[in-house]
């Protein structure tokens, strides 16, 4: 047996049905599995689907056996799973992927995860039980990561046979698990990348993952100081690099990951990616933003976004820029967490961790790297990490989130771009990332266009995703809707992005159930204006309302003083941009009733040539004495604002009031909000706060 094949075998196991026997060949055999932190063990769901309903119920219904025992395993994790928890085998579409709870599988050896997505191509070798050749054995092949195709990591060369499935594909070349066998097509084999497990993450219960990640490192560091628990991972990897090559060495990362194991994991991909973004703008001395936007959700996929560092503008490769830019973002790591989660960080753990961080500098960071880690430790003194609170009192209200001299304020902002109609009545989707007002790396696109009934559904995912990379801490990613002007009245900020029935159920509800407009800031804006450079009456109104206070005026012109248009012939188009154009310019424009068709898109229609930047009114049915309340309370909302800005929050709040039956009462809910200033100001860069629940008279 090679080396790596010899450390895979001991972590494989076998899903099979629970029951006493121990005969192999008397066993009802379902699939592999494989041990990646001791007593977790991670296979296919179509691998344990096979026990049907049973598994989906039971908190022990899949057999495991492995070259330590049997026992049998829950399955705490998976994605996906049947619909239907009592019903037949389910769709096993991708990523499926489930994680197992082994316990008295402790001492089990673990398989040593990738901390990033594979290189490809990538000769591997394919590891699992299998009965193809007659008796249930182990079988391993060598093939090649070819591509990866979406979702899938394709295979070819010797592609998986039937019973490997759940079983792992390891990189030949760096000795590390890339992905995990799922099955094959009539030319090459499919295999779910081991990034995969981000998906997890999302699901309920998710957050073990980060006690299972933490638990594999430390598995690993155990081994390799413990000269007598033999073959290790970091030796093999070490072996496989070969001696003097550059970059971050195996037994460094392993000692890395280590530290990071006991710090207080992230609260999203934003908080990782912030810092590596800034890892790489500082060692390579440019903007280096990647066009692809990563997923990370664990301190050591950060450092695996940069061990690989190359400055692009430096062919000879300046291999030393990586070791470089692990150990500055090691630094951050430690301060952000240390200043970030203050009340979850073991000082004693992290003035190790400083200590160390501040050891591998001096041996091997470049002058200026080390004294820019030197900088950030600084402040991480013995005092500093006495008690929590003194922690907290150094960093401030502010913290020392984002670079020196620049704002707090989430990583990113979500913009949502919807065409106008192609093909019929099908609407062109695509969502982005938008960094400070400027940079825009795009996440997911749709030309082919859905109808108007089923943007919820197309859009649900990716803006999920968009906000987990964009959302920072406390600072939370703002969704901007570029919309055609028929499509104003798409309750957005009603969507939401969790489970359909968490909102009504207490045990599933949480912040990812709510909708989007009671948590963050939403915001339409008027997708035809913004295509053109901005007109004068626009950029004028834009700074009338910024910073001054804030009234009310009718969009419509048939308005009364009560709120409600009077019968008879609506105002005409022209008529309303002179009415509209003649308004202050702190005056905003309020509409009771849609503005997506019939004479509210006329109004809105003059209002944006007319310049108004913000515009305010209800979306739903109404009656008389309906808009007069809606009225009466869009002018109070406005005069609290105190300007554009702090409008955000007081429409937030009335949402949240609104939403609950006992602050419900006399206000109007539905309201919608066009805030489309010329010059993007930066979104995000207050805190969230609890909202202020006293109601407003009405």
């Amino acid at each position: 047996m090679s080396a790596l094949e010899e450390m895979v075998r001991p972590s494989l196991a076998r899903i099979v049905a629970p029951g006493d026997g121990y005969a192999p060949d008397r066993e009802e055999y379902w699939g592999s599995g494989f041990f990646i932190a001791p007593g977790w063990l991670l296979t296919c769901a179509h691998v344990v689907g096979k026990g049907g309903a049973a598994v989906w119920r039971s908190g022990s219904a899949v057999g495991v056996t492995w070259q330590g025992g049997r026992t049998t395993g829950e399955v705490v994790l998976a994605k996906p799973r049947p619909e239907e928890p009592d019903g037949a085998r389910g769709s096993w579409r991708f990523p499926d992927i489930a994680l197992v709870r082994v316990r008295g599988a402790d001492n089990a050896p673990c398989v040593w995860l990738s901390d990033r997505a594979p290189t490809i191509p990538a000769p591997v070798s394919l590891h699992g039980w299998s009965r193809q050749t007659g008796d249930l054995g182990m079988r391993h092949g060598i093939g090649e990561a070819s591509a990866l195709d979406g979702k899938a990591l394709l295979l070819t060369g010797q592609t998986p046979v039937e019973g490997v499935s759940g079983g792992p594909v390891v990189d030949l070349r760096h000795g590390a698990v890339i992905g995990m066998n799922k099955g094959r097509g009539r030319h090459e084999g499919a295999a779910v990348p081991i990034t995969a497990l981000r998906e997890l993450y999302d699901v309920r219960g998710g957050e073990i993952l980060h006690t299972v990640m933490g638990e594999h490192d430390l598995h690993h560091l155990d081994r390799f100081n413990d000269p007598a628990a033999g073959a290790d991972w970091t030796r093999t990897q070490t072996r496989l690099r070969g001696p003097g090559a550059p970059g971050l060495a195996p037994v460094l990362r392993v000692r890395l990951y280590g530290h990071f194991a006991h710090l207080p994991p992230p609260g999203g991909p934003g908080e990782v990616m912030h810092l590596v973004h800034e890892v790489k703008s500082r060692v390579v001395q440019e903007d280096y933003r990647s066009p692809i936007e990563h997923d990370p959700r664990t301190w050591r996929e950060g450092a695996g976004l940069l061990h690989g560092l190359r400055d692009p503008g430096d062919h000879g490769g300046r291999p030393e820029l990586a070791l470089d830019a692990v150990l500055l973002y090691a630094a951050k790591v430690a301060r952000h967490t240390a200043f970030d989660h203050p009340a979850g960080v073991d000082r004693d753990r992290l003035r190790d961790f400083t200590a160390w961080i501040t050891e591998q500098a001096t041996l091997y960071a470049r002058q200026a790297i080390r004294e820019d880690i030197d900088a950030l430790l600084d402040r991480l003194s013995e005092e500093t990490l006495r008690t929590p609170a003194t922690v907290a009192s150094v960093a401030g209200p502010t913290s020392t989130r984002a670079s020196a001299g620049a704002p707090s304020r989430a990583r990113a902002d979500v913009l949502v771009d919807v065409g106008e109609p192609v093909y019929g009545e099908r609407y062109p989707l695509s969502v982005k990332l938008l960094y400070d007002g400027q940079d825009v790396t795009p996440l997911y696109s749709n030309d082919h266009g859905v109808r108007r009934d089923e943007l919820h559904q197309y859009l649900r995912e990716p803006l999920a995703e968009a906000l987990r990379l964009g959302d920072r801490g406390e600072h939370l990613a703002a969704v901007e809707a570029f919309l055609p002007r028929r499509l104003f009245d798409v309750p957005l900020d009603d969507w939401r992005i969790g489970a359909d029935d968490a909102w009504d159920d207490a045990d599933l509800f949480d912040e990812q159930s709510m909708p989007l407009g009671l948590r963050r800031v939403v915001v339409i804006r008027d997708r035809r204006r913004n295509a053109r450079p901005a007109s004068p009456e626009w950029r004028r109104r834009w700074a009338g309302v910024a910073n001054r206070p804030l009234s009310a005026g009718p969009l419509r012109g048939e308005a009364t003083a009560q709120g409600h248009p009077e019968a008879g012939r609506p105002e005409g188009r022209m008529a309303a941009y002179g009415r509209l154009s003649g308004m202050g310019d702190a005056c905003v424009p309020v509409h009771c009733g849609p503005v997506g068709s019939g004479p509210g898109l006329d109004a809105m229609a003059a209002a944006l040539a007319a310049g108004h930047p913000l515009v305010l009114w209800r979306r739903d049915g109404h009656d008389h004495e309906e808009c007069r309340g809606f009225h009466s309370q869009a002018g109070q909302l406005l005069g609290l604002a105190g300007g554009a800005e702090g409008l955000h929050r007081q429409v937030r709040e009335l949402r949240i009031r609104v939403s609950d039956p006992d602050t419900a009462e006399g206000l109007v809910g539905d309201i919608a909000v066009l805030f489309d200033p010329p010059d993007r100001p930066p979104h995000g860069t207050e805190p969230m706060q609890p909202p202020l629940m006293a109601a407003p008279d009405t």
